[in-house]
């Protein structure tokens, strides 16, 4: 079945615009990191959205940071794709939101209350933002959204399993779009529990593909796509991967990943690189399977914002295809390794790769290309 992406919408670090974002990525800017401090008197560092790059919809101005974050993306992404969801066509549009932590800040003020005050202290006001599927309810509420809705739950790879599925509903012909919409959000428990699996670093910057990896630094945000069955930009194949027992094993998984989505044309890979040991694993799986091609370590601007980060990915490969404009800091192969080039393609991009490794065992990817 045909499937292309009609539109897109991201909030990032960096904004919530998406060329403007996509203009900074070029010209290599990242992020600013800043410290969380935690209730254990622990400091983290962390990459927030500011406060000023989401707009409060009127509906959820006492909602989790999570759900304005892929409203906003989520209206970006009909917006660009000048969909207007009306009475009669709001039950031919599907939705998926993809997820992994889900809303952090509500569900510890929620038990924080409950600890502190008893059972009966716990504000029922608060309770609906702790579940998952919380922002899937709000964008179908706020787009009258009448069609099947889905909350999936995983880890980094999460949205690319979103796309899967969205792939799945769309065959069957009783959906004429499906909109996948990914999030997270960044507080001191999350990054507690990251630090403690030895993922995080202590400070930045985020040093994709070094040798010795030292940790990622968490962020937040979300992105969006609406896939329709025409667009510039096609989904030509979805692997959906497989799941690994151990770290030593997500370079095969992975490897197996791109060579199903890599030939002698792959041009460029948009890679899941965030500092820890997914680097390895992808750089033996490139090294393997497209050694020709390009890499993007996006990660190193926008942080790993886990749920988020692979609609991230798929959002920056389309954006090379639709833009044909390359930040300088793009990777090649050499001998064993992966070092950096300043000279940016002449040539045009016709596909695009999209590389995720999770860090909870699960590997995925995508391949698209210019209609």
């Amino acid at each position: 079945m045909s499937l292309a992406i009609a539109g897109m919408g991201w909030v990032t670090p960096l904004g919530n615009e998406v060329s403007g974002v996509w203009q900074r990525l070029i010209n290599g800017e990242t992020a600013t990191v800043r410290s969380i401090s935690s209730a254990l008197g622990l400091d983290y560092p962390a990459i927030p959205v500011p406060a000023d790059q989401t707009p409060v919809h009127p509906r959820l101005r006492r909602s989790s940071a999570i759900s304005r974050f892929a409203v906003t993306a989520g209206l970006a992404a009909i917006a660009d794709a000048k969909l207007q969801p009306g009475a009669g066509a709001a039950s031919r549009v599907a939705m998926i939101f993809a997820v992994s932590n889900g809303g952090v800040i509500y569900t510890k003020r929620f038990y924080d209350q409950i600890v502190d005050s008893g059972a009966q202290a716990a504000s029922p006001l608060l309770f609906p933002e702790t579940v998952f599927n919380a922002p899937a309810s709000h964008m179908a509420a706020i787009l009258g959204i009448t069609g099947a809705t889905y909350t999936l739950v995983g880890d980094g790879a999460v949205g690319i399993l979103a796309l899967g599925m969205a792939q799945d509903l769309m065959e069957n012909q009783a959906f004429d779009h499906c909109l996948v919409i990914a999030a997270e959000e960044a507080d001191w428990l999350l990054c507690d529990a990251y630090h403690q699996w030895r993922l995080l670093r202590s400070k930045p910057p985020i040093e994709p593909f070094e040798q010795r990896p030292r940790g990622t630094i968490l962020s937040e945000g979300a992105g969006a796509v609406l896939l329709s069955r025409n667009g510039s930009i096609r989904v030509e194949k979805i692997a959906l991967g497989s799941n690994f027992r151990k770290r030593s094993e997500a370079g095969d998984c992975l490897g197996k990943v791109l060579g199903e989505l890599c030939d002698d044309k792959t041009e460029l890979i948009i890679a899941s690189a965030n500092g820890t040991f997914i680097d390895s694993a992808e750089r033996a799986a490139v090294l393997k399977n497209c050694p020709k091609a390009q890499i993007y370590a996006m990660k190193r601007a926008l942080g790993e914002s886990l749920g988020a980060s692979s609609l991230w990915q798929v959002i920056c490969a389309t954006q090379f295809l639709r833009s044909q404009s390359v930040p300088s800091e793009l990777l090649l192969a050499k001998g064993n390794g992966l070092v950096a080039t300043a000279s940016k393609s002449t040539g045009q991009f016709r596909r695009a790769v999209v590389s995720v490794c999770g860090l909870s065992q699960q590997v995925a990817g995508v391949r698209l290309a210019i209609s």
